[in-house]
């Protein structure tokens, strides 16, 4: 009989992690290090199974409902790409509602001139992931959200049809915080390993609109995060056996 697939919620047991996410705010440089203190997050996460995030009728249990217009059925089941962006409206501001105006389709365009810009534009990625790990859903994942654009992934032209999109509130230059990458692990661990794609299909927005968009941009770790992606197939696997 198969095991479950259970992956972690940052958002559960916040206080108890908080002297954990502490430490691993600093950005140390070790990807070993990064795993290591996942592995501790573990040691949390299993005494509580109510942390345990699962998908259900494409809606991520430990998510806020949020949902958006801006999408419509894809062409087939097919998801095998994972898109990672960064978002921050206006750029470099955090906290408020505009991402979620934006992808409603409710901005108020007169509430900052940055916004003359988004006039008529609908988008709506399926997750956003705050700065403090809360945890956003706009888009069930059977659905093709709005999220690429014009992109290409290995050959193959209008990604939207087979990804999911993942915003994280941040900028290319200020990058992201431990919540975020942490979050962003989980949430990922449990895609790869509910459609079977590959770590090597998580990509950032510029990988597939190259020239056109730079975000999650320099700033972001790949080593690290790909480390806590490593790290939580082994929580996974301890978990559920």
């Amino acid at each position: 009989m198969p095991r479950p697939i259970v992956c972690v919620s940052i958002d559960c047991l916040q206080f108890s992690l908080s002297s954990i996410v502490a430490e691993i705010n600093t950005f140390p440089g070790s990807s070993a290090c990064w795993a290591l203190l996942y592995a501790r997050i573990g040691e949390v996460f299993k005494k509580d199974a109510e942390a345990f995030m699962k998908i259900s009728h494409g809606w991520l249990n430990t998510a806020q409902q949020l949902p958006s217009p801006n999408c419509d059925p894809r062409p087939s089941a097919e998801i095998s790409l994972i898109v990672v962006h960064g978002i921050s409206l206006p750029a470099g501001h955090f906290g408020n509602t505009y991402v979620n105006d934006l992808f409603l389709n409710q901005l108020n365009l007169d509430a900052h001139p940055d916004f003359a810009d988004l006039q008529s534009v609908c988008v709506s990625s399926h997750l956003l992931i705050r700065r403090d790990g809360r945890l956003l859903q706009y888009v069930p994942f059977h659905q093709r959200a709005w999220h690429a654009g014009i992109s290409s992934f290995k050959g193959r032209s209008s990604c939207n049809d087979f990804s999911v999109g993942i915003e994280l509130e941040g900028t290319d230059e200020a990058g992201y915080n431990a919540n975020q990458y942490l979050q962003l692990a989980s949430v990922c661990r449990l895609m790869l390993d509910t459609w079977q794609i590959p770590a090597d299909h998580i990509v950032g927005h510029c990988d597939i609109a190259p020239g056109r968009k730079t975000d999650p941009g320099p700033a972001f770790k790949w080593a690290e995060f790909h480390a806590l992606l490593a790290a939580t197939g082994s929580l996974r696997e301890s978990l559920s056996s």
